[in-house]
């Protein structure tokens, strides 16, 4: 394996645990604004990613997912919620289930601003050439570090949005659902590991992927954007 593909590999197992983490904790502080003090109660409140962190889901999935070069995601120890301690929880579960994938947009915004600001502030100070320049190096690293927050955690919210249970949309289609497809959806939980995985297997080895990989592109377009605006307010 090369320099280059271990260098990919941390910069995606670092932003991909930093994600899955804002995204649970994001979770959690909803539900607690909303009156559900689960989260807070059983420490999952925090950055720290070792409450937080699946042995397979947060680091085995995307070092495996690196090194075949595919889509890359990953999943932590879901936040505890208890819906009956909600103010409302009819209309206040989905958005506690929103807060993750809108974590991870927000995520994303940031890492573009920081992603223009560090091109900028390189050209200015000269530091450029570091970003060509052979081996690692420290503007090389954060760049990485900005580039892959803006396309993991495009791929994390939009993921967490399929409404296939017991992905986060899938809670925020329930509450749209008239009562006589609602029970059956609900029934679909059993099975919601199992068509997680089909749809997994869908993108991987169907034209489903294609679809996918274009909408993430999409996506991820109006953040470059940000990015390339922002850099160019240092007359990038």
């Amino acid at each position: 394996m090369s320099g280059t593909s271990l260098d990919t590999i941390i910069v995606n197992i670092l932003v991909v645990v930093f994600s899955v983490v804002f995204h649970e904790v994001a979770h959690g502080y909803v539900a607690l604004r909303l009156g559900d003090e689960t989260a807070k109660r059983a420490g999952r409140l925090t950055l720290n990613p070792l409450p937080h962190i699946d042995p397979v889901g947060s680091i085995v999935v995307p070092v495996l997912l690196s090194f075949t070069g595919s889509i890359m995601f990953a999943w932590a120890k879901p936040v505890p919620v208890n819906p009956r301690n909600l103010r409302h929880p009819w209309n206040d579960h989905p958005k506690v289930a929103a807060a993750g994938p809108a974590s991870n947009f927000l995520l994303a915004l940031i890492c573009s601003v920081l992603l223009g600001v560090t091109a900028g502030v390189a050209t200015i100070t000269g530091a450029a050439h570091q970003a060509v320049a052979a081996g690692p190096t420290p503007l090389k690293f954060l760049l990485s570090i900005f580039q892959a927050g803006i396309l993991i955690n495009v791929i994390l919210g939009l993921f967490n949005l399929i409404p296939l249970p017991p992905l986060d949309g899938s809670w925020v289609l329930t509450r749209f659902l008239p009562p006589n497809l609602h029970v059956r959806y609900e029934g679909l939980r059993r099975y919601g590991f199992v068509m997680v995985i089909g749809f997994l297997l869908l993108m991987r080895y169907t034209a489903l992927g294609n679809g996918v990989s274009v909408g993430i592109m999409k996506t991820i377009g109006p953040f470059q954007s940000i990015a390339e605006g922002v850099a160019h307010l240092f007359g990038v």
